[in-house]
């Protein structure tokens, strides 16, 4: 892949719980392989700071500055993360900012029903349930700081991860 790496990119991964974004996300580091840098927003909030998601969350800071490390130190960074458009807006400015056109965004748009079908599939799915999934439900969670290519349930994983790769090599050319 060295050749499309020219530049520094990010890939952002957004949707709903139970959409398959950091599967993919993992999948991902693993195909663009070292100096590929994954910036999970559950990892940051729940494991590493244990605090509540929402506005004005305390995971910000750190995932604004977790940003600016990969800009300087990785060739390809990975955010994925449930990201509300709203409450993570400033995040969002901060990475066009610092990518500019070199951001791949894509939102999980994926049906209620399939993300907590996929969530039961999952090592963690006596952590939260369906009733919890459908208080933090925001459906169709576009954001206007990002032009993101949306992600259907109709595409499998390895087309997902293809696409994407597809995506990235071509435009690095």
């Amino acid at each position: 892949m060295g050749d499309c790496l020219r530049t520094n990119k990010l890939i952002i991964l957004r949707g709903n719980s139970g959409s398959g974004k950091t599967t993919i996300a993992k999948e991902l580091q693993q195909v663009f392989g070292n100096n590929t840098m994954l910036i999970s927003q559950d990892v940051i909030r729940r494991d590493m700071l244990k605090v509540k998601d929402g506005e004005n969350t305390k995971a910000l800071p750190l995932l604004e500055e977790l940003l600016r490390y990969g800009r300087k130190h990785s060739e390809i960074v990975i955010l994925e993360g449930i990201l509300n458009a709203e409450w993570y807006r400033a995040l969002f400015e901060l990475a066009v900012a610092l990518y500019g056109k070199n951001i791949y965004a894509y939102y999980f748009d994926i049906p209620f029903e399939e993300t907590v079908k996929r969530h039961k599939t999952k090592p963690n799915c006596n952590d939260f349930s369906a009733e919890d999934m459908q208080r933090w439900w925001n459906e169709k969670d576009y954001t206007s700081v990002l032009y993101e290519t949306r992600i259907t349930a109709d595409q499998d994983r390895e087309s997902i991860v293809r696409d994407i790769c597809q995506n990235i090599i071509s435009n690095g050319k």
